[in-house]
Parts: C-alpha cells; structure tokens; sequence
C-alpha cells in the first residue's frame, strides 16, 4: 500500500483538557502536549527556611495568607481542596491538617498513558519517604465522561496499585484552584503550605526526588538524606535516536470535538476523510478512497460520530468494517468502552498480518489459530501494540463485529520497555 510521506512528528509527554486547547495555542504556554514522548518542564524556588507555624495560630495563618497568593504558582499559598466528589484510600484530607509535612499534589487521570508512566516513580516515593513525612494526595481529574465514575477509577486505582490517597475531582474545582492546564502535573508543598517546586509531564524524576528530600529536610532536622540511588529516565528506544527521519505519531481522538479544533488552529484534525465531519452525532457509510496518510485515521464501513468517540455503527459478522492508521512508534495504546457495558472483542492486524509474541500488546491475546484481538471488559487504556524495537509507517487495522466498539483515543510511545 502507498503511503503518503509526512514531516517528523514533535514529541510530548504531558495532555491538555479540551477546554484549554485554544487558550494554549494562543499563548503557547508550554509547547505542543498529546500521548507521546517529549521534553518536561519544572520549576523551582529556593528560600530562606522559616519557624514551623503552629496549626493551631490562626493569627500566623492569616499572616502568611496575607504574604503569599493562593494557587499554584511557585511561592504560592497551596489552595485547599474543594469540589471534590469522593475520597478513595482515606481522605477527606484538608490542607491545613497537613502543616508540618511535605505534600506532593499530583494530577492525573486513568486513561492519560503520560500519567500511567509516572506511576513507578510515584510509588517508590511513597514507599521510600512516607514515614518521613510525603504524603501523596492523587487529584484524579477526568478526560473523558466515563472517567468520572466513581466504579471505573477505583478499578483503576486497584490495578494499578496505587495506595496514597486520591480524591475525584470531577468538577475541575481543585485543578482550577491551581490553575493547572496538564496531566500529568504535579506540586510540591513544603512544612508552611507554600508551593515551592511544579512538574509538568514526565521525567526529570532525579531532580523531583532531590527537591523532595531538601523539603524533607527542612520539615524535620531528624530526617537524613539516605544513600539510595536517583531513579533513572525512562530509556528511549535506540532505534528511533538512530533513525535519520524518526517520527512518532501524535496522540489522535476519535471523537469530532478535540478534531474540529485541531483543525481550526491548522493541524488538519486526526481523520483523513473528511465527510467524517458531516456525521456529527450520526452514523455514517465511510468508504477508504485514498492512499492512507500517515498518523491520520481512516474508516471503512458504517461509524457513529460523537463529540468523544467513535462507535461502530452496526453488527457485522465478519470484520468487514474497520479503522485502520499508518503510524511510526515503539507501542500503541488505545482508550476503549462498551456503548452496552458488555465485553465484546477487537481482532487487530498489523500489515494485514496477525499479531505475534514479538510485536504483540500486553493486553493482546493470540487464539489457536492466531487471531490476535482484543477482550474490552472495562472503559479504560489497552496496549495494542509492543514491538521489540521502533518501526516506522506500519499499518494498524482493528475490527469488530459488535456495535459497542467505541474508540476515544490513540497514544504512541517510543521507550525501549513500557507503553
């Protein structure tokens, strides 16, 4: 199949909401964010230490809110938690109660593969600094609709074995309160309530656990600097480094809402046909004309188009209809959910092959005669694909038979182990 060429791709390592994906264009905060791998950025502050204020002086409270602003901004006063709509393993916490200790305030959500690369990191900070005084509040603030439910997070937590605390906050209100705009995104809070360090995407998690050693020693002069190793960056596929036109596909949405503003701000939106933009919230008959583009996606046969996702628009009963991507990276994840909630399963391909032990995902089965699909079960991320090494324009297909086949997202990544 004749593949169109096209530019190299810019990496990422941290997402942005909907809602500021044209505020971010305007003023380029940060830089470009999606599902794939990229530079970081952090911030710090020095300052003088000062007396530990008493939790129980309302007039030295007062006294530093007068001296500081609240919100996230380094030098700020750390806003207290607000809207949240429930706590899972503890809560509810209030900031005022956690004067005196280090608190790390990280931002996320289960479906953002940014987020779900960090959680290593986060969990040997918990387990090494916890009795010294971190402590760890996950502020889970969702992506899509079916991120909000209370069930779907907590079988998130659970499999992913995150043991700090965690509160939803559906409403955006603590994340506003911060004026955070990424997942993920993550505030050090020292002794006073001031916020002293920010980290936004992944990475740079010597330099993270160095800062929180400082404010741990600063919270309490017990504390000892221990001889544990620095953790180590995430190693990029050597491969890709060694590629002289690497490229890695951009994180594509399936629903018409994030495409309609790709499109305005001159991105071309994530589908290369497009009538898919005369289907919104129909079905549509998509027929592939055209010589696939790379990093866009196609459709072949009948999709509903949503403001979120995409569905298959009919029962079929032998994976006639299908979507399909040319993409370069190391591994493909995809966000799935069931329109019904019952499972039903994705037969997936790529070169119009199946699926090996070498390229395969860690949540791909093989059958007895080779078929390579999908079990959806769950609204949640899924590894489609994990090749042994990084490969470049290679054809993915997926297919099902059921209607409930419903695509949020693509995410791409190009380390040498992990999704």
């Amino acid at each position: 199949m004749l593949i169109k060429p096209r530019k190299r791709q810019i990496l990422s390592k941290f997402k942005l909401p909907t809602v500021v994906l044209i505020a971010t264009w305007l003023v380029l905060l940060v830089g470009a964010c999606g599902g794939s791998d990229s530079v970081n950025t952090d911030i710090s502050i020095d300052r003088q230490v000062q007396p530990t204020v008493a939790a129980s002086s309302r007039t030295s409270q007062i006294s530093q809110l007068e001296n500081h602003n609240v919100g996230g901004t380094v030098g700020d006063f750390a806003p207290e938690f607000g809207g949240i709509d429930a706590w899972i393993n503890g809560g509810p916490l209030k900031m005022d109660e956690l004067r005196g200790q280090v608190v790390l305030i990280d931002f996320w959500t289960y479906t953002c593969i940014n987020c779900i690369r960090t959680f290593p990191f986060l969990k040997q900070l918990h387990s090494r600094y916890a009795d010294d005084g971190l402590v760890i509040v996950g502020i889970h603030t969702p992506e899509f609709e079916f991120e909000k439910v209370y069930e779907n997070v907590i079988e998130a937590t659970q499999t992913n074995k995150l043991s700090w605390t965690i509160a939803q906050d559906n409403k955006f209100v603590t994340w506003r309160s911060y004026n955070n705009w990424f997942w993920p995104a993550k505030y050090f809070i020292d002794k006073d309530g001031i916020v002293r360090y920010t980290h936004f995407g992944e990475g740079g998690y010597a330099e993270t656990e160095s800062k929180i050693r400082e404010l741990l020693a600063e919270s309490n002069p017990d504390f000892k600097e221990n001889s544990l190793p620095l953790p180590d960056e995430q190693t990029i596929d050597p491969d890709f480094l060694n590629s002289r036109d690497g490229e890695i596909t951009r994180e594509l949405y399936g629903g018409y809402s994030r495409g309609e503003i790709d499109r305005v701000y001159g991105h071309g939106g994530y589908v290369q046909q497009m009538e898919y933009f005369d289907y919104k919230n129909r079905v549509g008959e998509f027929v592939i004309k055209e010589e696939l583009e790379p990093h866009k996606l196609n459709f072949q046969g009948q999709w509903f188009v949503g403001p979120e996702s995409l569905t298959h628009g009919r029962t079929t009963e032998s994976f006639e209809d299908y979507l399909t991507l040319v993409y370069s990276a190391t591994s493909v994840n995809a966000v799935l959910t069931s329109v019904s909630g019952k499972p039903y399963k994705v037969q997936v391909t790529v070169e119009d092959e199946y699926l090996t032990e070498d390229n395969k995902g860690s949540d791909i089965f093989i059958g007895d005669d080779g078929e390579s699909y999908l079990l959806v079960t769950t609204p949640t991320i899924y590894n489609v694909i994990s090749n042994e090494s990084y490969v470049q324009q290679k054809t993915l297909k997926m297919s099902s038979n059921s209607p409930d086949f419903g695509l949020f997202s693509f995410t791409f990544g190009v380390y040498e182990t992990g999704p």
